[in-house]
């Protein structure tokens, strides 16, 4: 019986891919990834020319069985996603649980994930916090935030340049302007920036200057006292 390896890659330096998941992509019978272009360019770079098959959210259903029987004949087969952790706000949660169901051995590899550097240096307390990735985009989406409002760990969003503002905004109007707050963007690439303040200052911040690059967003807990 195969393995199902779940491989981290970079969220911006490329120096950030480890030995391990190299060795492992250029092992594997197969590589499953979000966008073939996108990982084409990580391949290259590290010089690892494995077969190449596409695995996305909106073919992950129909893929799945397949490469499951691939596993269970023996083959190697190794996830990836256009950056980070697959299944961390990325695909990758279906084929595991299907992996899993069919005892076939699955092994995550530790490595690249954009809301732990972010959690670590927004300078807000990260011995426990929870993560929430992406908000609803519509409904439910308030639900959520009221919902969060009382939440006492630090709380940890994904989302992009063009929500960014809005988001703030929402999360100033639930939880009020003056909840301290800080704003990652562009983990590990060249322009990354963490800034820092109450969700009120944050949303002047980026009123100002145009939002650019991923976001991740970390918000202090409520204090009850």
């Amino acid at each position: 019986m195969g393995i199902l390896y779940v491989v981290p890659t970079p969220v911006g330096n490329m120096e950030d891919m480890t030995l391990r998941a190299v060795r492992v992509l250029k092992e594997a019978d197969l590589i499953l990834a979000e966008d073939t272009r996108t990982s084409g360019v990580l391949l290259k770079h590290f010089d690892i020319k494995n077969r190449l098959m596409s695995h996305h959210k909106f073919n992950e259903h129909g893929t799945a069985h397949g490469i499951v029987e691939r596993l269970l004949a023996g083959q190697t087969v190794a996830l990836i996603s256009d950056a980070g952790t697959p299944g961390i706000s990325d695909p990758g949660f279906f084929l595991v649980r299907e992996a899993v169901a069919a005892g076939v051995e699955v092994q995550c590899l530790p490595g690249a994930t954009a809301f732990v550097p972010a959690v670590v240096s927004s300078g807000l307390p990260c011995d426990r916090f929870c993560f929430e990735g992406f908000l609803p985009q519509k409904k439910g989406r308030m639900t959520r935030l009221e919902a969060l409002s009382s939440e006492t760990r630090t709380m940890v969003f994904y989302e992009s340049p063009y929500r960014v503002l809005k988001t703030l905004q929402q999360l100033a109007d639930v939880m009020g302007s003056e909840r301290q707050a800080a704003c990652c963007r562009e983990i590990s690439k060249i322009h990354e920036e963490t800034v820092r303040g109450t969700l009120g200052q944050l949303v002047e911040h980026f009123t100002q200057t145009e939002p650019r690059g991923e976001f991740v967003i970390v918000v202090a807990g409520f204090n009850p006292k």
